[in-house]
């Protein structure tokens, strides 16, 4: 029977005080952790399944907040999504969720957070995002970027930028979203990788190509987690890898 494993961890990295990303992965959620281990769970192809990463913006408040309440909304909208339309409208959700709880709240205004995930179904994937947290597909030909980066290009000489565009929730007053959706052919045997940018800011793509390709999906984790670490780990990091297998 084809199933979907998904293995993930996230990690407090080495700078910040504290870990501002949660991630959902169908009715279990992982929120403010800081592990190195990879855990893995295991569900029926059939249903449909959402992974997700929320990344809280830093140098605003409560960015743990925000992620925390988005990856919780999505915990619950996710078994009844079934299209892209459904996926925005419950990102659309999730950004008025998030300035509804900022609302008469000094300590929480302009809590912001980036989500990005995939939604599994039975023959297809939907890939979507606001800002700049990631989606990659891990294929024999190479890594792709299937998420599109809600951020302008990083000035010249740098390799990324800290700045994004949009955002769930992130200001006074309530701005509206326009998520980014794709569908994407699935089949047993695919393998993407759901994360924050703590992962691909300090590590290049052809690094976390290069793990993918040789590690199985506990060891990777742990590897692209040792990665970040090693490349002096700036930021929260958190990843999710999703295969398909039968």
């Amino acid at each position: 029977m084809p199933y979907i494993a998904v293995t993930a961890l996230s990690h407090t990295g080495l700078v910040r005080e504290h870990n501002e990303d949660s991630l959902v992965i169908g009715p279990w959620t992982l929120c403010g952790t800081a592990t190195e281990s990879p855990q893995t769970l295991v569900f029926p192809l059939g249903r449909p399944l959402l992974v997700a990463v929320a990344d809280g913006l830093g140098g605003q408040p409560a960015g743990e907040v925000a992620s925390e309440l988005v990856v919780r909304e999505l915990s619950l909208l996710g078994p009844s999504l079934d299209g892209g339309e459904a996926v925005r409208n419950a990102l659309d959700v999730c950004n008025r969720a998030v300035y509804a709880a900022a609302e008469g709240r000094p300590d929480l205004t302009s809590m912001g957070t980036t989500v990005a995930g995939a939604l599994v179904l039975d023959e297809s994937l939907l890939v979507f995002n606001v800002g700049d947290s990631k989606v990659f597909r891990a294929a024999p030909e190479g890594l792709r970027q299937l998420s599109v980066d809600d951020s302008p290009p990083p000035a010249p000489g740098h390799r990324t930028t800290s700045a994004v565009t949009q955002v769930l929730g992130g200001s006074r007053g309530q701005d509206a979203i326009t998520p980014h959706v794709a569908d994407v052919p699935l089949s047993t045997g695919d393998r993407f990788l759901v994360c924050s940018d703590g992962l691909t800011d300090p590590v290049p793509d052809e690094t976390i190509d290069a793990l993918l390709r040789v590690h199985d999906d506990g060891k990777a984790a742990f590897e692209l987690w040792k990665a970040a670490i090693e490349a002096g780990g700036p930021d929260n990091i958190t990843l999710a890898l999703v295969r398909i297998g039968e």
